[in-house]
C-alpha cells in the first residue's frame, strides 16, 4: 500500500509513525497513557480493525497497534519471514528495541496466536509475562484434506507474481469485501466495509496476506500451550463462521490459566461489531494484573 497516498485518510493516521527495524519498515500507531496494551490484527486486516477500540482504551492505557509484516502499511524487507515463528521473532525484536512493556497483548484471529507466542517467548526482565486476550483466536490447524490442500494452494498463489493482480482486479471491491465479511458471520457498517475494500484492492497487501497463509504453521504453538504461564482470556463470537467458537474452548482447556467468554450474536469481527463491549472486557481482564 502506498504510504503517502493512503495514510492521510486512514483511521487515526495522526497517531501513525514508521519504524525501521530489520527486516521490516513497520507501521505503528501509539496513543494514551498508562499500562501498555499491544494490539495485533489477524491475517488480511490492518490497524484499522481497532479503530473504535483505540480511543476508548487510550483513556487509561498506552495503546500500541501495528500492522503485521506485509499488511497495511508495514513493508516487508524479505518474503521469507511471514510465518508464525518469524513474525513472533520480528515483533519481539521490535518490542525490545522500542522499550515497550506490554502488560496485555490483544490478538484477533491469527494475531491471537502471535500474542500467545510472544507471551511465551518475550524476555521477562524480572516482570510477569504479559496477559493475553484472544478474540476469535485461530488456534487450530486445518483438518483432513484442507490440512494439505489449503496451505499448498496458498503457497502456489504466493509464489505467482500475478496472483495479487488477479485478486485485486475486477472492480466492485466494496461488494466483494461485504461478501467476504458476511461469510465470516459478521456485519459491518459501510465505513468498516470500505476499509476492507481498500485493502483487497491493494496488491502489496494481498501479496502479504497470501505469503502469511503460505508460511503459517500453528502446530508448534499448540504443542506448547500446556506450558504457558501467562493468564489468558479467549473471547469467541458464537456466530463466527471463520473460526468456530469451539476452537477457543479446546485451546482454553489446554492452557493452565485460561478463561473463556462467548459473545452472542457476533461473528469473526466481533470487536468491530461491538467495540464498546469488547473494550470493557479487555479493560477488566487487563486490570487483574494489578490485583484489581
Amino acid at each position: 500500500m502506498d504510504w503517502t497516498r493512503d495514510l492521510s485518510n486512514w483511521p487515526h493516521s495522526a497517531l501513525s509513525r514508521r519504524i525501521i527495524r530489520y527486516p521490516h519498515r513497520w507501521h505503528v500507531q501509539e496513543t494514551g497513557t498508562g499500562d501498555t496494551l499491544l494490539l495485533l490484527h489477524g491475517a488480511g486486516a490492518s490497524t484499522h480493525t481497532w479503530r473504535d477500540l483505540i480511543p476508548d482504551l487510550a483513556h487509561d492505557h498506552t495503546v500500541i497497534a501495528l500492522d503485521l509484516p506485509g499488511h497495511g502499511f508495514t513493508e516487508t524487507g524479505t518474503r521469507r519471514r511471514s510465518g508464525l515463528t518469524a513474525m513472533t521473532e520480528d515483533i519481539a525484536a521490535l518490542i525490545e528495541a522500542e522499550g515497550w512493556q506490554p502488560r496485555t497483548i490483544v490478538g484477533h484471529s491469527a494475531g491471537a496466536a502471535i500474542a500467545l507466542a510472544l507471551a511465551r517467548d518475550l524476555p521477562d526482565h524480572g516482570r510477569p509475562p504479559p496477559r493475553v486476550i484472544g478474540i476469535n483466536a485461530a488456534l487450530s490447524p486445518f483438518e483432513g484434506i484442507a490440512g494439505w490442500l489449503f496451505p499448498a494452494l496458498a503457497r502456489l498463489l504466493a509464489l505467482n507474481p500475478l496472483t495479487p493482480l488477479a485478486f485485486t482486479a475486477g472492480g466492485n471491491h466494496p461488494a466483494r469485501a461485504r461478501r467476504l465479511i458476511e461469510g465470516t458471520g459478521s456485519r459491518l457498517s459501510p465505513e468498516g466495509i470500505g476499509y476492507y475494500a481498500r485493502l483487497i484492492a491493494d496488491r502489496a497487501h494481498v501479496d502479504g496476506a497470501l505469503r502469511m497463509m503460505s508460511q503459517w504453521d500453528v502446530r508448534p504453538l499448540l504443542q506448547s500451550l500446556p506450558n504457558l504461564s501467562a493468564p489468558c482470556l479467549l473471547i469467541a463470537g458464537d456466530r463466527d463462521r471463520a473460526v468456530p467458537p469451539e476452537v477457543s474452548d479446546r485451546a482454553a482447556a489446554r492452557i493452565a490459566h485460561a478463561e473463556r467468554l462467548r459473545l452472542p450474536g457476533l461473528g469473526h469481527l466481533a470487536h468491530e461489531e461491538a467495540p464498546t463491549e469488547v473494550a470493557d472486557m479487555i479493560r477488566a481482564f487487563s486490570s487483574q494484573a494489578k490485583g484489581h
